[in-house]
């Protein structure tokens, strides 16, 4: 449990973010009139995509698309520019409406860094219209990654919120799973939860253990993260040991049941049917692979 964390479905980009280049208004103009530019049109956290082959993002020039708010997502090593533009989504024949539930994790590593980054800036740019300082309309600046207030002057920046997930073992490699209120009956996962204003990411992962099903940690180590821009959380995952005493006590508010498993007791209860696990599009897939030594049974595409 030492290395990191080697595949994260939504943590795969791989452009150049030319940050540098974002308030170059020259430059950007003369990126998005190169017909080398591609494109990926965003609506409601949607794209097209060719499902039979790949699947792969539908990419279009920049003649080829409908008017709207227009985020530079970056450059790759031949130069060539991306953008995305939030409008509503043309109809072409071969291509099919897809999100990144279904299809960030079946992506190359281009597209789904591409699809992850359009949809958090289209999400934070569709309920961030208005200043929060002075309550009027703000306007797209920086390439899609700012909002400015004319009236003010201030700028207001894409919101990530940090969110703390863990994989709990024991001593005798046990890990713990449960289940939320909302979900369905054979589903189960690790633990998570957002971190509180003032606290450190370790202090974040004892608390929500603590709280959820109370039991105290030890060992707290990082092991990754992934964007998961649905609506805009950033997903720090952590292995961590259970200390103490194991009784679980779950937060009725919180957790409906939880209960340890060993490796054989997982494996049998996933193939019965009595359990389905988190798709690799999710960070918790990841850590559970890692401590059981490679895919789950019946593991989903996503």
């Amino acid at each position: 449990m030492s290395e990191t964390l080697q595949w994260l479905a939504l943590a795969r980009g791989t452009l150049d973010r030319v940050a540098e280049r974002r308030k170059d208004d020259a430059w950007v103009e003369a990126a998005w009139a190169d017909p080398r530019t591609r494109v990926l049109v965003i609506e409601r956290g949607q794209s097209l995509v060719h499902l039979e082959s790949g699947p792969a993002l539908l990419l279009l020039s920049p003649t080829d698309v409908p008017d709207g708010d227009r985020y530079l997502l970056g450059v790759d090593e031949d130069g060539i520019a991306y953008f995305a533009v939030a409008g509503p989504l043309p109809v072409i024949e071969g291509a099919e409406k897809a999100g990144i539930r279904r299809v960030g994790a079946l992506l190359d590593d281009q597209d789904s860094g591409l699809l992850t980054h359009a949809v958090a800036l289209e999400h934070w740019h569709t309920t961030n219209r208005f200043c929060p300082r002075c309550g009027g309309p703000s306007e797209l600046a920086a390439a899609g990654h700012v909002r400015l207030c004319p009236a003010d002057g201030s700028e207001q920046f894409p919101r990530v919120d940090p969110a703390v997930i863990m994989l709990v073992e024991d001593d005798d490699e046990r890990i713990l799973l449960a289940r939320g209120p909302q979900w369905p009956e054979d589903r189960r996962s690790i633990l998570a939860g957002f971190v509180e204003p003032g606290e450190s990411l370790e202090q974040a992962v004892a608390r929500e253990v603590r709280e959820e099903v109370g039991l105290s940690v030890r060992d707290v180590r990082y092991l990754g993260s992934q964007p998961w821009p649905l609506p805009q959380s950033l997903m720090l995952g952590f292995f961590a040991r259970a200390d103490g005493d194991l009784e679980l006590r779950p937060d009725p508010e919180e957790i409906l049941d939880a209960a340890w498993y060993t490796r054989e007791e997982l494996r049998t209860a996933i193939e019965a049917g009595r359990i389905v696990a988190p798709g690799p599009l999710s960070i918790a897939s990841q850590l559970i692979m890692r401590w059981y030594g490679g895919e789950l049974p019946n593991m989903p595409p996503f």
